[in-house]
């Protein structure tokens, strides 16, 4: 059966995809910039309130690119510590260096502040010039699963190097596009075991004199549909 990963941003969208039947939810702030990570009263309450899926953690701080600074790395060690004492049941992380590949000093420190608790890498991997080695040193470096598209900005179009980063001893979830008219042939032109999705749709703003515009919100239908679609 496909384990299904959604991506939320807010404590609505978590319980909704716990109750929909989430095998893990990727919880994470600010989905419109690409993710970062949640603050403690957001994680709190959903670790407090989705008792039945996994709930593994972002941990992003800022937008942009992902060559971090010494002053950013700690940061992250500290954000990782966070969750896990929060009871995370597991940490996504990513970091580069200034020739596109893994920062695997820091990668290393933030997989040791993780302790025993599984650690993803997520999509900086993508960016990576090479992504295929890229996941043969994460898998050294002992993070047990990577979040991609294989460099493509769909998954459907990185499958064959989705196959071959599978072969580096990781767990390989493929993300990019994924929605239940295509999860199945993604699962399997991927050859992955695991799919992650973010459906979310807009809710306008009010408006008025002061607009700050949309948000978005989970995308509970779309969200059902793809989970029945990949067990299917």
């Amino acid at each position: 059966m496909t384990l299904v990963e959604i991506s939320t941003d807010g404590l609505d969208g978590a319980v909704l995809a716990d109750r929909l039947g989430a095998d893990r939810i990727e919880l994470c702030s600010a989905g419109a910039l690409g993710g970062l990570t949640p603050g403690p009263g957001l994680l709190d309450e959903v670790l407090r309130r989705c008792p039945r899926s996994e709930v593994h953690v972002l941990i992003r701080p800022r937008e942009g690119g992902f060559r971090h600074s010494p002053a950013e790395v700690a940061v992250l060690r500290a954000e990782v510590r966070r969750a896990v004492a929060a009871g995370a049941a597991g940490v996504v992380v990513g970091a580069l260096d200034e020739h596109d590949a893994l920062d695997t000093d820091a990668l290393g420190e933030l997989v040791a502040e993780a302790g025993a608790v599984p650690v993803a890498l997520h999509r900086a991997v993508d960016v990576c010039r090479d992504p295929v080695e890229a996941a043969h040193v994460a898998a050294e470096l002992g993070i047990r699963r990577v979040l991609s598209s294989g460099g493509a900005v769909r998954a459907e179009d990185g499958a064959e190097v989705l196959r071959r980063m599978a072969r580096a001893g990781v767990t390989v979830t493929a993300c990019g596009g994924v929605r239940a008219h295509n999860v199945r042939r993604v699962v399997e032109t991927c050859g992955a075991g695991e799919v992650h999705a973010a459906p979310r749709k807009p809710v306008p703003s009010p408006g008025g004199e002061v607009d700050f515009g949309p948000h978005a919100v989970l995308d509970e239908e779309e969200a059902r549909r793809l989970i029945a679609a990949a067990r299917s």
